[in-house]
């Protein structure tokens, strides 16, 4: 029996690699990406010369079948997305229900996700949470909004920053303008940058200071 290991990578700093995913990253039969060019550099980087395999999410519904049945034949996989924890608004899941129907062994190691550093580094409180990832681009988005407007507790959104300023006038309206929020941008790398206040302050602050990089929303819950 085989094994399937998920490898977090840096979301920006590459120094935020850890020693064991190296180790199992150059010990396992393949690695599988989400992106093998993005996912190419960084094993050349870290000089890591196993073979690597695509795995996206435009491909995970034939492939996770495949890649758990060759595991429980007794291959060891890791798998990697372009940046963060695998599973975490990324591919992952398919892969890892594969394996478990399968009795392969899944482990899932410690590392680098942008919203933990995004939350905790807010100013908002944050023992207890709710993480929604990317809302809707179009159907259900604001509905979605709706139903977190009497969320009590503090919420975490991933935004690209093509809709980080249409998001934000979007909470403006259905949370309302004096809710507390924090915007973290290019978390770990050369430009990070947060900013906190009132979700009106955020709206003004984004639409006059063109949104670069990518973000995590971190909003107070309802009191």
């Amino acid at each position: 029996m085989g094994k399937l290991y998920l490898v977090p990578t840096p979301v920006g700093n590459l120094d935020d690699m850890t020693l064991r995913a190296l180790k199992v990253l150059r010990e396992v039969d393949i690695v599988l990406a989400e992106d093998t060019r993005t996912s190419g550099l960084l094993l050349k980087h870290f000089e890591v010369k196993t073979r690597l395999v695509s795995h996206h999410k435009f491909n995970e519904h034939q492939t996770a079948e495949q890649f758990a049945s060759r595991m429980a034949a007794g291959e060891t996989m890791a798998l990697i997305t372009d940046a963060g924890t695998p599973g975490i608004s990324d591919p992952g899941f398919m892969l890892v229900r594969a394996c478990v129907e399968r009795g392969v062994e899944v482990e899932c190691l410690p590392g680098a996700t942008a919203f933990v550093p995004a939350l905790v580094s807010s100013g908002l409180p944050c023992e207890r949470f709710t993480f929604e990832g990317f809302l809707p681009q179009k159907k259900g988005r604001r509905s979605r909004l709706e139903e977190l407007a009497e969320e009590p507790r503090t919420m975490v959104f991933y935004e690209s920053p093509y809709r980080v300023v249409k998001t934000l006038e979007q909470l403006v309206e259905v949370f309302g303008p004096e809710r507390r929020a924090s915007v973290a941008r290019e978390i770990s790398k050369l430009h990070e940058e947060v900013v906190r206040g009132t979700l009106a302050e955020l709206s003004a602050h984004f639409a006059e200071h063109a949104p670069r990089g990518e973000f995590v929303i971190v909003v107070a819950g309802k009191k």
